[in-house]
């Protein structure tokens, strides 16, 4: 079964390190809280704000074992008033368990985006 899980984290800059160490933490706390496995990732979409612009979140995930899934990146919207320097993703996993049960997970600052659903 297919199912979409959705997570974002507020980093605190524009640079390099910023973006890969939040995008390590977001990725590194949806896998843990799902219990999945690069195995199980068929693929990932990443966005981030138009203010983060210094790497591509993609390269967190390669960093952590993803080399052979499909990884893409994007920019998000740039809606006015909206909440700076996230990276947001949503990775498709093969999965058999209920929708219910998904963890999707929005840490640091992003929890304001997600307060209904954020653990």
């Amino acid at each position: 079964m297919v199912r979409a899980i959705r997570g974002a984290i507020q980093v605190d800059g524009n640079d390099r390190d910023s973006i890969v160490t939040g995008t390590t933490e977001l990725v590194t706390e949806v896998m843990e809280r799902n219990k999945i496995t690069t195995d199980d990732v068929i693929s990932v979409i990443f966005t981030a704000t138009p203010d983060l612009t210094a790497e591509f979140p993609a390269l967190a995930a390669r960093k952590l074992g993803f080399h052979d899934v499909p990884l893409l990146c994007a920019s998000e919207i740039d809606v006015p008033g909206a909440l700076p320097r996230v990276v947001r993703l949503m990775a498709h996993v093969d999965i058999d368990r209920p929708r219910h049960e998904i963890q999707h997970v929005y840490l640091r600052g992003a929890v304001a985006l997600r307060v209904d659903i954020a653990q």
